[in-house]
């Protein structure tokens, strides 16, 4: 997936709409419609306009730029059964706890870096000509068990390759849910052209560490003392990455 190409627009107003889903990469109704500052009707010509071309979509009140990143897959293992699907903004909090719960548990930077920018983003997936962002869940009756999620910068000196992270919730690992959630990423990531992707696991997390030694993954450098834990404890930082 490469960076999309700018929208034409046939009035001001398309404009500024377009504009504000895109810079906030998934936005309700009511607040595009407030930024857009015109009238309803014309504010719903516009909306209609822009989706009819493509460039914005429209599910429940929340308006997002298109982004294909596949189909729904039911996985069972030993009698557990799960799904694993592009995420929705429907599951915000779902993914934020379920990185929070990984997190506790283990030290796992990027991935607390990850939850903050949702936070600060209050959206999931983003679709930006700079950047965009891309998440997958495994949820259990519609709620969120663990995710993958790849980072994908448009500059042109970065754009083949991408950051993952992958995690699964405490109570549900051991069943492969965090071996399927990382070979959709990477066959996602595989199929959209990315030559390489990349993660960086705090030398202390042997379970993390194993886990992508074992699924084709190999160490790229270490940079000795590079986080901070316990405000005392220094921590080396072990880059990791897989290669297509």
């Amino acid at each position: 997936m490469r960076a999309p190409e700018r929208p034409t627009f046939d009035d001001e107003a398309s404009k500024e709409i377009y504009q504000y889903v895109e810079r906030h990469g998934t936005a309700a109704r009511h607040r595009v419609r407030d930024a857009a500052s015109v009238p309803p009707e014309q504010f719903q010509e516009s909306l209609e306009k822009l989706k009819t071309n493509g460039y914005l979509e429209e599910d429940g009140g929340t308006i997002r730029v298109p982004l294909d990143v596949g189909s729904i897959e039911e996985y069972e293992t030993d009698g557990f059964a799960y799904t694993i699907r592009p995420a929705r903004h429907a599951d915000f909090e779902g993914v934020v706890d379920a990185i929070r719960d990984v997190t506790e548990s283990a030290t796992y930077v990027v991935a607390e870096t990850v939850a903050e920018q949702l936070l600060y983003d209050d959206a999931v997936s983003r679709h930006t000509t700079v950047e965009s962002r891309v998440f997958f869940v495994a949820t259990v009756d519609g709620e969120v068990i663990g995710w993958t999620h790849l980072d994908l910068p448009h500059v042109e000196k970065l754009r083949d390759t991408a950051q993952l992270t992958v995690g699964v919730r405490s109570d549900s690992r051991k069943r492969g849910v965090g071996s399927n959630l990382l070979e959709r990423g990477l066959d996602w990531a595989e199929a959209n052209g990315y030559r390489k992707v990349y993660n960086s696991v705090p030398a202390t997390n042997d379970v993390a560490l194993e886990f992508l030694e074992r699924h084709g993954w190999h160490t790229e450098g270490i940079r000795k003392d590079h986080y901070t834990v316990d405000d005392e404890e220094f921590v080396d930082e072990v880059l990791m990455a897989y290669e297509f």
